[in-house]
């Protein structure tokens, strides 16, 4: 830039009797539109103004509220800093195209908010608020938004049911903490801006990952235990996750059943997607169900106790591993109405073994003593037996008359129905 088109020199112009307007027309530069972003040099500060030289052909003011909303950032400027600013008007009324800190300030953050998503730069960032499905976070001067999934395993919140107020209880535990995230969405056309914290977690973790494989037992600590499974801490501040199905080889209810949280174990890494590990604990012991026939066979008579009650029947445990299914149809002879009225967790009763499948962990029971769903089901009619000799020999012998068939007793439509039995998984 020539000292001739900058400073006084220039402003003197401006001021003078030659339009603006002409000035631009006559310059073979490219002349600015509003909304555009333009570099210009502090040539004067007074008065709560801010006097800039603009592409030395015009100079541009800053006043204001746009201004003043970027205060704190640009409190330090003196004559001869550069900066950029946003054109709000091409000229006002002193002749001066009007400028802000503001805007430029604003699409200067989304720039640097799309090259933080497109390097993957980690940055430190301020919890302003939460609500159920997430965290307000305060990045440079954009408001972002954090997503509960997107939280690191460390400040998810496991809450028992899923309750949503105790979620954002915990969630409002995390205001006015500084996080480092990084950016996963720019839009500034939607103006959405989401962020993760569980990216940089998983980044951290890498490295660490790359020390394990699918089938290596590991021993943890439970940390936290939901309806769905049960949350295992180990090796370097790794967590996985044992689904309920793979916590014990019997059928359970809750994982609260059978672990408690402050529990060791032992389990063995299932899956292992980036930084999600899932783990199972039944895995890391014989499955009981593969010698169950040694044990167990068709036809045996068992003590059972009942340990859950379902509308369909009673699930019974034979022992601490095999627990089975009577189904309300081999309960009584005689339609029940209600299990409860009848059968109590906890009791203890004589049952029948009537199936038994290892390979799908199932095993089906009948209250002793009754007839069940096969004691109650017609037999087929016997096949035809071949004419005695006698009657044969004698045409003469009246035809015998045959006795009219018996009416074939009803059978409840839920008798009719195969019998389904305990699955353990």
């Amino acid at each position: 830039m020539s000292e001739e088109t900058t400073g006084t020199g220039l402003t003197d112009t401006v001021a003078g009797s030659t339009d603006f307007k002409i000035l631009l027309q006559n310059q073979p530069l490219k002349i600015p539109k509003v909304g555009e972003v333009v570099r210009g040099r502090v040539f004067a500060l007074d008065r709560g103004m801010v006097h800039l030289d603009v592409l030395g052909l015009t100079t541009g003011v800053v006043r204001g509220r746009e201004l003043f909303a970027e205060a704190h950032e640009y409190a330090g400027l003196k004559v001869g800093d550069e900066v950029e600013a946003t054109v709000v008007e091409l000229e006002n009324e002193n002749g001066e195209m009007e400028l802000s800190f503001r805007s430029a300030g604003y699409r200067k953050a989304w720039d640097e908010a799309r090259r933080q998503q497109a390097s993957g730069a980690t940055v430190k960032a301020r919890v302003l608020g939460a609500n159920k499905g997430g965290l307000m976070i305060q990045l440079a001067a954009l408001p972002a938004f954090m997503p509960v999934s997107q939280l690191s395993p460390e400040h998810y919140p496991r809450v028992a049911g899923g309750d949503k107020n105790k979620i954002l209880e915990r969630l409002r535990e995390l205001i006015g903490s500084e996080i480092e995230v990084k950016v996963i969405d720019a839009n500034e056309a939607e103006e959405k801006l989401i962020v993760s914290e569980r990216a940089v977690w998983e980044e951290s973790q890498r490295a660490v990952l790359e020390s394990y494989q699918v089938g290596n037992v590991v021993e943890g600590e439970i940390t936290a235990l939901t309806p769905f499974g049960a949350f295992v801490r180990f090796g370097n501040g790794l967590e996985g996750l044992v689904h309920i199905s793979e916590i014990a080889w019997q059928r359970i209810d809750h994982p609260r059943d059978v672990l408690t949280i402050g529990q060791t174990v032992k389990a063995q890494i299932i899956q292992l997607d980036r930084a999600k590990i899932y783990l199972s604990i039944k895995r890391t012991v014989e499955d009981p169900w593969k010698r169950v026939k040694d044990r167990y066979s068709v036809g045996e008579k068992v003590r059972g106790k009942v340990v859950k009650i379902e509308p369909f029947g009673l699930m019974i445990a034979l022992d601490p591993e095999i627990h089975g299914l009577a189904h309300i149809s081999e309960l009584s002879d005689s339609p029940i109405s209600n299990l409860g009225s009848q059968f109590a967790v906890g009791e203890e009763r004589e049952f029948e073994i009537v199936s038994l499948e290892p390979a799908e962990h199932r095993l089906g029971l009948k209250l002793a003593g009754i007839k069940g769903k096969s004691g109650r089901r017609p037999r087929p009619p016997a096949a035809p037996s071949e004419p005695a000799p006698a009657l044969a020999e004698s045409a003469a012998a009246p035809a015998a008359t045959a006795p009219a068939p018996a009416a074939t007793p009803s059978v409840d439509s839920a008798d009719t129905a195969s019998t389904p039995v305990a699955s353990v998984i």
